[in-house]
């Protein structure tokens, strides 16, 4: 779950913040980013709606985030 690191870190947030914000310990968001873990939906839609990314973004899946999107 490297790209879950990326985006906590691109906000500036600890894993202790991100885990508060998920109603998650500092370790399960440790897990989840080192892929020790799976991520579970409710908090995975969490995620996608908090940071304005794309859940195949966060999988790893889609290559683009939604920052890097066009607006037409």
């Amino acid at each position: 779950m490297n790209r879950l690191k990326e985006l906590r870190e691109s906000r500036g947030l600890t894993q202790t913040d991100l885990g508060k914000i998920l109603n998650a310990s500092q370790n399960t968001v440790s897990n989840w980013e080192n892929g020790n873990r799976r991520i579970d939906n409710e908090r995975l839609l969490k995620i996608s709606e908090y940071f304005g990314v794309p859940v195949g973004y966060i999988l790893g899946a889609d290559e683009s985030s939604a920052s890097s999107k066009s607006v037409a």
